[in-house]
């Protein structure tokens, strides 16, 4: 999907200067808020005399600002699409939701009308859109296969300021993760750089010469069980894409379901039958995003949310302690 471009060139008043930059933009009808006109400058849409931009820099008269403002494609438009979502918190700036496996987050190739952020535009009237987003109100994601709470922004400024918390790793992640084989450590901390897997670029593997994006996950050891599976948590201090599978497999602990990072004939080898049908028949991965903790982007309240495991995963987890 091909984005285009809508050129402005702002002028400071006299009566305006020296003034910020991001302070001048967002007096523009097109931008209209300062968080919009700082997404727009660390996106690298705006120059200052032709050079590059930052949002507190101050601008005088003579200065000739240049914005690019994408124009949303109408046949790209993302619309409401009708589901039951499990909201477990909602204000008038944020929405905590228990996504569950199957629910693709953003519109992607082969999912264009049916994700999450379509049930949410269908759900929240007035959500900021942003600049031609396919994403909005997204701050963090979790993979199709992966259930869990996940936190929206409905307004601009909520946006902004839980994007700082994610980056900065003041909003913390907790995961639970059923895992092949005898977790022996109670407590691991794995760090590394995942780059795309050169041999398939759907999965992602740790580069040894360290050229790919800095990934550290906290694991630790909740229970082991007979039919040599483990059940683990794992705090994510950064959130790269894959990064507890890839971290998990590395370890030679891939997750059950997992058939991408290699678990398939693992998952054959399971001794019960019962359960061996069941993570085989299960359509998802054995891992679960079970608490979310953040800051209000408004309040600045800390908040606190879990939620247990979903159903299929309960089941599989009853069969592995009665085995």
């Amino acid at each position: 999907m091909s984005t285009s471009y809508k050129e402005l060139t702002i002028y400071t008043q006299s009566h305006q200067a020296p003034e910020r930059l991001d302070k001048l933009l967002s007096s523009h009808p097109e931008i209209k808020t300062r968080s919009r006109a700082q997404k727009l400058i660390e996106k690298n849409l705006v120059t200052v005399n032709s050079k590059p931009a930052k949002p507190a820099q101050k601008i005088n008269v003579k200065d000739t600002v240049l914005v690019k403002i994408p124009i949303s494609d109408s046949s790209n438009e993302i619309r409401p699409y009708k589901i039951d979502l499990d909201i477990r918190y909602e204000d008038d700036h944020i929405l905590v939701v228990n996504k569950p496996s199957g629910l693709v987050v953003h519109p992607a190739h082969g999912h264009e009308q049916d994700t999450l952020v379509n049930a949410i535009v269908d759900k929240v009237q007035g959500l900021s859109m942003g600049f031609a987003e396919k994403r909005p109100g997204i701050v963090h994601r979790l993979d199709k296969e992966t259930s869990g709470l996940m936190v929206i922004a409905k307004n601009d400024v909520a946006h902004l300021n839980l994007s700082k918390q994610f980056k900065e790793k003041t909003a913390k992640r907790f995961y639970w993760a059923l895992v092949h084989g005898n977790f022996k450590a109670d407590k691991k901390t794995v760090e590394s750089y995942l780059i795309r897997h050169p041999k398939d670029r759907k999965r992602f593997c740790s580069d040894k010469l360290k050229t790919g994006k800095y990934a550290k996950t906290h694991i630790s050891k909740k229970a082991t069980y007979l039919q040599n599976v483990s059940w683990i948590e794992c705090e994510l201090e950064t959130g790269r894409t894959h990064q507890i599978r890839v971290h998990a497999t590395e370890l030679g602990h891939p997750l059950l379901g997992d058939i991408k990072y290699g678990s398939e004939k693992r998952d054959k080898r399971l001794a019960s039958a019962e359960l061996r049908k069941l993570v085989q028949n299960m359509d998802r991965i054995a891992l679960h995003a079970f608490k979310l903790e953040i800051t209000h982007p408004i309040t600045e309240k800390p908040l606190s949310f879990e939620c247990d495991w979903p159903k299929e995963l309960k089941h599989l987890l009853e069969l592995l302690k009665e085995s």
